[in-house]
């Protein structure tokens, strides 16, 4: 007797909504960990489940789900990580009051927010292992415990007990919030964390709220809120269960697992989707290869499903170029302009003839800063708050809180200022309005014209300095804060007063940096940094930039891709496509990771590589601005299984 048939060419996942319909409807349910790659369906897997286990697409076995949950005023929880995808699969799944989907922020908040006292107890413990673990590293060193280790101690001390002061907390989910009890984003998923290990009523509370919690991107998940809940998840039929979507080849947030398949239990289930719907079978193909690759420095696992092309996408154009990151950023723009037009003809379309006819990639924040011609504000407004400089898809991307003044209300501002510096009263006044400004004026009719005055004064020299091409920010706002036009942020304004100069910079991998020295070198570059780096900025934030990231363009898809490789203009040692091209050798940091079996350079940009290769539909360019590019090319053509020899390009 023959078995089931499995399916192939294009319905080969047809079976995936139905398997996974069977796990959670079981008795007891079971838990699952489904690997979804890009392309694959996978909100669309989830959403047609959803719709069966709620009733809307009749289900025997998810309508009695449907009834009991309805019937206990239950729901089953969807989890992901950005507003974006909220708003996607809410979209598709409709009105359906058995479903809430909300982001993973506003699912730990709406479960501790309130409980003070609990969130004060879980932020104190949190804070005293990270000074244990000060401490520790401290001791471990040959040179011993130094002065900076003492000061970042105290700082953690400090820190604890202010959070003792602290009577009442607030946050928002989708926005940086601030002052007394203010908490940042990943406080509250670690408070969630370990509230949920060391509370059983809001154990118990989770469960009886939704039985089945389904998280969607589980490989970017915050370690100790998905350990957690994989916890309360076992065993099977406690009350809890659990299904885990994702692809820990797409990982690109650090707080996430680094092998996720690798930790989940042998008892869950572990459903599959190997079809790629969005890509041509080149572009699949290409993908295929570089996660299977075998290379030197490389830690991480080649696990995960090779992928097939639909049966009709079997074409698909593929290019790497490589010139010398030597050039100038002005010849590095006209080179890629070149690039562009070599890729018009390889893929014989038109679209590539214009730069809105393909979408440009960078694997590095700072390598759009540099590109954008935005890199000193970019670079103080990492140390001021490395958690809110560059967008992330998770909330409104508005930059750091504390720097408001800049960010939003002058830019409001400085769209009344004509390219004279002349303002427009009528204009500027709305935008004083809006800003509650003119609410603050004195009720006493002289005093109120005085003051009037004294803002118009103000609001003039502004306009007459942020015209200026070499204005600071510091020249731009100096009317303004004196003049006290807005409201400004307490942690701008005792800075901006503040004329002590900047603390050195820790020489890297010898001593720790306090929080506060790391502000205070943040505010005095973005004080002497050049006004008009902050329009630029604040394009990129709103996702406007001719370059787009990685975390930007996070689960999107174009027709066609460029991405842009350049370390020397992205910085930092975390990242190296030279290495991974072979263009240059590994560092001893990577040869000490590879010995202890931790992640290493060629892991994070073998990944970010992945993410922005498997963007594309049709056509995609890699551009490498290499040190070493007579190597670089070397090694690729040498290599043969990423790319065919016509399809290397040596840019000259």
């Amino acid at each position: 007797m023959s078995g089931p048939v499995t399916p192939e060419g294009n319905d080969r996942d047809a079976g995936v909504v139905e398997e996974i319909c069977g796990y959670l409807t079981e008795q007891p349910p079971r838990s699952f960990f489904m690997f979804a790659g890009a392309g694959s369906g996978k909100t669309r897997t989830l959403v047609e489940v959803l719709r069966r286990l709620t009733g809307i697409v009749p289900h025997e076995s998810g309508g009695r789900l449907a009834h009991r949950l309805r019937l206990y005023g239950r729901s089953i929880r969807v989890v992901t990580y950005t507003k974006n995808a909220v708003a996607v699969i809410s979209g598709r799944l409709g009105s359906n009051d058995l479903v809430a989907v909300s982001t993973i922020h506003s699912f730990c908040w709406e479960l501790i927010g309130g409980f003070d006292d609990d969130i004060r107890e879980a932020l104190i413990a949190n804070k005293g292992v990270q000074l244990e673990e000060a401490k520790t590293k401290a001791a471990s060193k040959v040179r011993g415990v130094s002065d900076t280790d003492r000061r970042k101690f105290a700082e953690i001390e400090a820190d604890i007990e202010a959070l003792k002061a602290v009577s009442t907390f607030t946050y928002h989910p989708d926005k940086d919030t601030y002052g007394e009890g203010a908490l940042q984003h990943a406080q509250v998923l670690d408070a969630t964390a370990w509230l949920l290990l060391n509370r059983p009523t809001l154990r118990a509370i989770l469960q009886d709220r939704h039985p089945i919690i389904l998280i969607d991107e589980s490989q970017d998940t915050m370690k100790s809120v998905l350990d957690s809940l994989m916890t309360l998840a076992e065993p099977r039929g406690c009350g809890l269960t659990l299904g885990l979507l994702g692809d820990h080849r797409q990982r690109i947030y650090m707080d996430g697992h680094a092998d996720l398949p690798g930790l989940v239990p042998s008892s869950w289930a572990k459903p599959e989707l190997k079809m790629n719907h969005r890509s041509q079978r080149r572009i699949v193909q290409l993908i295929n290869k570089i996660w299977a690759a075998k290379l030197a420095g490389r830690t991480q696992s080649t696990s995960g499903v090779e992928q097939h092309h639909r049966t009709e996408r079997t074409g698909g154009t593929v290019r790497l170029f490589i010139g010398s990151t030597s050039l100038s950023t002005p010849d590095k723009r006209q080179k890629e302009a070149w690039v562009a037009a070599q890729m018009r003809q390889a893929a014989q379309n038109d679209a590539w003839a214009t730069p809105t006819g393909y979408q440009s990639l960078a694997l590095e924040h700072k390598l759009v800063a540099a590109r954008g011609d935005f890199l000193n504000v970019y670079l103080a407004m990492t140390l001021i708050d490395p958690n809110a400089a560059a967008p992330s898809g998770r909330g409104e991307n508005t930059g750091p809180s504390a720097a408001r003044l800049v960010l939003q209300d002058l830019a409001q501002l400085v769209a009344c200022v004509a390219a004279d510096g002349s303002v427009n009263d009528f204009a500027a006044t709305e935008v004083l309005r809006r800003a509650g400004c003119i609410e603050q004026l004195p009720i006493d009719a002289d005093q109120r014209i005085a003051r009037a005055e004294e803002m118009h004064e103000a609001v003039l020299a502004f306009g007459a300095a942020c015209v200026k091409p070499d204005a600071t920010v510091a020249q731009v706002i100096a009317p303004i804060i004196e003049a006290k036009v807005f409201q400004v942020d307490s942690r701008l304004l005792q800075q901006f007063a503040d004329q002590t100069p900047p603390p050195p910079p820790p020489i890297p991998r010898r001593e720790a940096e306090t929080d506060d020295a790391r502000r205070r070198r943040g505010w005095c570059a973005l004080f002497e940094a050049p006004w008009a780096e902050l329009g630029r900025y604040r394009r990129y934030l709103a996702g406007e930039s001719e370059l787009a990231t990685h975390q930007v363009v996070k689960g999107s898809e174009f027709t066609h891709v460029m991405v842009v490789m350049d370390d020397e203009q992205s910085g930092g040692n975390q990242i190296s496509y030279d290495k991974l091209f072979g263009a240059t050798e590994l560092g001893d940091r990577d040869l000490e990771n590879v010995q202890a079996g931790k992640e290493t350079t060629i892991d994070r940009s073998l990944r970010l590589l992945y993410v922005t290769c498997s963007r594309a539909r049709e056509s995609l360019a890699l551009v490498l601005w290499s040190e070493n590019p007579t190597e670089a090319l070397k090694s690729a053509r040498a290599r043969g299984d990423w790319f065919a020899a016509d399809e290397i390009v040596e840019i000259s």
